[in-house]
C-alpha cells in the first residue's frame, strides 16, 4: 500500500532535517496584480538613489563568505 500524504511529508521532513535544512513559506505581494505594481512603482520613484548605492555596496561588501567559515 502506497505511503499516506502524512507519511510522506514526515519523511522528507527526516531528510531535509539529516541535511541541516528546513522548509519556510514566504507570503509576499502577487505581481501580476496592476494595484501591487502600482504600489511598487511608487514606492520605488520615492527612494533616494544615493541612499540605495550606498546600501548595496554594504550588502555586497558583506555577501562574500569564506566557504570553510562556521557560524
Amino acid at each position: 500500500m502506497p505511503a499516506s500524504s502524512a507519511e510522506r511529508m514526515r519523511a522528507l521532513r527526516l531528510r531535509r532535517r539529516a541535511r541541516g535544512t528546513r522548509e519556510i513559506r514566504v507570503v509576499v505581494p502577487d505581481a501580476r496584480l496592476e494595484t501591487v505594481r502600482a504600489r511598487v512603482a511608487d514606492s520605488v520613484s520615492r527612494l533616494d538613489r544615493l541612499h540605495e548605492a550606498d546600501t548595496l555596496r554594504r550588502v555586497e561588501a558583506v555577501s562574500e563568505f569564506d566557504e570553510t567559515e562556521t557560524r
